[in-house]
This record gives structure tokens, sequence and C-alpha cells, in this order.
């Protein structure tokens, strides 16, 4: 089975790649989807409506969506695996900048918008810095130049990301992306693990604490003139 995982910011176009990938692929291979969101999800409903595939998804709650990806995804794979599925596809949530959904098989995809900004290549963090793939989209809707900028951005982030541009509502110039999947090795289920290490996140505001300023907190706490690197550790 291959994997593809889809990262990036809301509205960045992700579900509208996943269309495209899907409509490309479905009649060659068993297709199956898995959606990790927060509060409300619907991709997992248009996708098997429009396209009859396997589909799931699942709700963060109270913990992280990023986090709540890597819980699921053991089983995720083993129900994605045991009902058939050549190509396997999960869309993050993409809410967590600091985290990266890519595991260290199949390909990482991150989708970025080009009226997002040009600097917001920098501003995502792992998602685009470990990814395999970046998409950008929505390229109708700026200048030649724009695009130009936010290319050279997200070549200083990841210097050897594969880099495509595309209208994903009409699915132009996605020929490499299919080959790219296409041309991906089927995973081994036994030796995944995470392509980066999630950042340290022991504090007791996740805990319910709700008290205001770092005096009132354990774990791993910072001060207003703390820099990043100056993070304190409070507690036994």
């Amino acid at each position: 089975m291959k994997l593809v995982v889809i990262a990036g910011p809301p509205s960045a176009g992700k579900t509208a790649l996943i269309k495209q990938i899907v409509k490309r692929f479905k009649d060659e291979v068993r297709v199956a989807f898995l959606k990790i969101d927060v509060v409300r999800a619907y991709e997992d409903i248009e996708l098997n409506k429009e396209f009859n595939i396997m589909t799931k998804k699942i709700y963060s709650g109270d913990l992280c969506p990023d986090h709540a990806g890597v819980m699921v995804m053991g089983d995720a794979i083993e129900w994605a695996d045991n009902n058939g599925a050549d190509l396997f596809i999960v869309e993050s949530a993409g809410l967590c900048l600091r985290c990266s959904p890519y595991l260290n098989q199949g390909l990482g995809i991150i989708v970025l918008s080009s009226i997002s900004g040009i600097h917001a290549p920098e501003k995502m963090g792992a998602m685009v810095s470990l990814a395999d793939i970046a998409v950008v989209t929505k390229i109708d809707l700026v200048s030649q130049a724009e695009r130009e900028v936010m290319i050279q951005k997200i070549k200083e982030v990841h210097r050897n990301i594969i880099l495509l541009e595309t209208n994903a509502l009409q699915g132009t110039s996605l020929h490499r992306l299919y080959d790219l999947i296409r041309n991906s090795r089927d995973i081994d289920k036994d030796s995944l693990f995470l392509k980066g290490n999630p950042p340290l996140g022991t504090c007791t505001i996740c805990v319910g604490k709700k008290e205001i300023g770092w005096k009132h907190h354990f774990g791993v706490i910072q001060k207003l003139d703390g820099q990043v690197a100056d993070y304190l550790y409070r507690g036994e």
C-alpha cells in the first residue's frame, strides 16, 4: 500500500488537491482516505459521495490535532490495509506549525496557497521543511512576480523540496505529482515512525490549569522577555 500524507494551513486547497488525486487514481487502484480535524469535517462525506471510495475521519477533541494523528495513524493504516487499499491518503488538520505529520515512508505533501502571503512558507515550520513535495495552489489569483517570490521563499526553507504549481480546482500541471505517487514505494507497516521530532509539550495548561502567567504553571514555561531557546522548566 502506498501512503500520501497531505498537510497545510486551512483553506490552502488541500481538499481540492485530494479530489484531483482521487479522480486520477480511483479507476486504477483502490483508494482509502482519512481526515483528521478538530471540531467538524465533511471531506470524507464529499469524497465518498463523489468518488465512492473508503473514507474515515477522526476528531482530535482535547488532543492537539497533530498529536491525535500520531495516536491513530497505526490503527488507520491497519484499517486501510485490511480493506484492501492500494493508496491511502491522509489529510491532517494543518493547525500546528511546530509539528510535522509526515512519516519516514510514503510521500509528505505540503499545500500552500499563493494568496496566503510571501512569508507563509517561513511561518509553516516543519510542515514545509520536512515535506517531500510542495504544491502551491491558486496560482491564477496572483501575478507571476508574486509566484516567483513564493517559490523562492519555499526553497529558502527547504532547498531540496519538489515544487509544483497548480490551480487545484482545475487540476492543472499535476502530471508530475501523479507520477511521483505512482512510483512511490509501498510502506512497511512494521517500520513506520515520524519523520521529525515533535516539540516538547510538558505543561500544566494542557491539563486544564487556567491561571495566567508563568509563575502559576509547571513544566515547560516561557517568559515574555525570553528567547525561543530560553525555555525554562519548573517542577520536579
